[in-house]
């Protein structure tokens, strides 16, 4: 049963890790031309940046030893961690460590959306460093390590309800906030290229089996019902969101489709593992009509989330939190008048939310006032498009990227 489990992890973890460029090109497609390789850019530049710090001191900090809020430096470097099984069928430390990679790879890339276009690309790079260090890695510790402090209060997030989509949705908001409106765009800008958008959604989709089904961490049944209550989340919350679309415009847009299955995926992940096929049903239409909502209305936020960050992954990993605890299986939810899983995961979903949102500010404030650096591209920049002022290439060769 080992290989079988080593065999499933080690796919798992690629198609995981395969969401990032997903993401790359679900986000790609929905900017203007010019800045289309700019947005590329932040997600593929993850894979990089993340994977080193986790190798040299983020997994340790977040799963070797420690207390309730952070683990220790024991593991630098991945020294002593083990590649052999345990006795009872168990993936090896270093399978698990590379499994919690990808997911720590996508997080930071899930922000980016929010400010697109306008970003500099080299701040960036320190905001990954940091980020990761001082925001990822602790919510990670409080929620999956078995002495975090969230954990020990029995909250459920199976595969990143809190540790990625709340952690990264109010992140979103708050990098949204403060580096301001792109010049010129008043209510967002017609998507570039939308085969790109339904290309990086369908990799998304197809990434996030691993995502889920995975994070059981072994090949059995519990793998089965997450990869089942997954897809049928996203579809239901993606023909959700068309039919509130086509209600309110008579069409149905295939990147409202996508992005309808895109929250769906978001809200069953923190329930995979605890909740059978209908309650996938109540999760996918819950976020197929919060998400569609908050995107439809959070213009009145004042605040240009360029690619709807905070809609998406905040709106929609709170709904999955909270209904991990509402349609939880086996008389465990509050459909069945139990208020346990519930209260844990809102205590769960408050913390979650006041400290991404407080150490993100603090980060990004930081960064705005070194000399050198900062936020936001200047004007020159953001007209000429990202692509052309920090990265040197187009995206197209002919006129007219824009």
């Amino acid at each position: 049963m080992a290989e079988a489990n080593i065999a499933w992890i080690l796919v798992a973890s690629a198609l995981v890790l395969l969401m990032t460029p997903g993401l790359a090109f679900f986000y790609g497609g929905l900017v203007r031309g010019k800045n289309v390789v700019s947005t590329l850019m932040y997600s593929f530049v993850s894979m990089g940046v993340v994977s080193v710090i986790w190798v040299l001191w983020g997994y340790s900090l977040a799963f070797e030893g420690g207390n309730e809020f952070i683990g220790t430096f024991d593991a630098l470097g991945m020294q002593d961690i083990s590649f052999e099984s345990g006795d009872d069928g168990s993936i090896p430390p270093a399978l698990f460590a590379i499994f919690q990679m990808m997911f720590a790879i996508i997080t930071p890339a899930l922000i980016t959306g929010a400010f697109a276009e306008r970003f500099k690309f080299s701040t960036y790079l320190i905001f990954l460093v940091l980020w990761i260090t001082l925001v990822y890695v602790p919510i990670a510790h409080w929620v999956w390590a078995g002495d975090g402090w969230i954990f020990g209060i029995g909250a459920v997030d199976f595969a990143g309800g809190t540790v990625v989509h709340i952690n990264a949705g109010i992140a979103a908001i708050v990098a949204a906030g403060l580096v301001g409106r792109r010049r010129n765009v008043e209510r967002g800008v017609e998507p570039h290229n939308v085969p790109y958008v339904l290309l990086g959604a369908g990799l998304l989709w197809f990434g996030w089996f691993g995502f889920n089904a995975g994070s059981g961490l072994a090949a059995d049944g519990l793998a089965v019902s997450a990869f089942l209550v997954t897809n049928t989340a996203a579809a239901v919350a993606g023909l959700i969101w068309v039919i509130a679309e086509y209600q309110q415009t008579g069409k149905m847009s295939g990147v409202g489709f996508a992005t309808g299955a895109v929250a769906g995926l978001v809200a069953i992940t923190p329930a995979a593992g605890n909740v059978g096929v209908m309650g996938a049903m109540g999760v996918g239409g819950g976020a197929g009509v919060l998400t569609y909502l908050a995107v439809r209305y959070r213009h009145l936020l004042k605040i240009d989330d360029a690619l709807e960050v905070f809609a998406v992954h905040g709106v929609g990993g709170i709904w999955g939190a909270l209904a991990a605890g509402i349609f939880a299986a086996g008389g465990a939810g509050l459909v069945d008048g139990e208020f346990d899983v519930l209260w844990a995961n809102i205590r769960a979903v408050v913390a979650t939310i006041a400290y991404s949102g407080l150490l993100t500010f603090v980060i990004l404030k930081a960064l705005d006032v070194v000399p050198g650096l900062g936020l936001r591209a200047d004007e020159q920049e953001e007209d000429s498009g990202l692509d052309i002022s920090y990265h040197g290439e187009r995206g197209y060769v002919s006129d007219g990227a824009d």
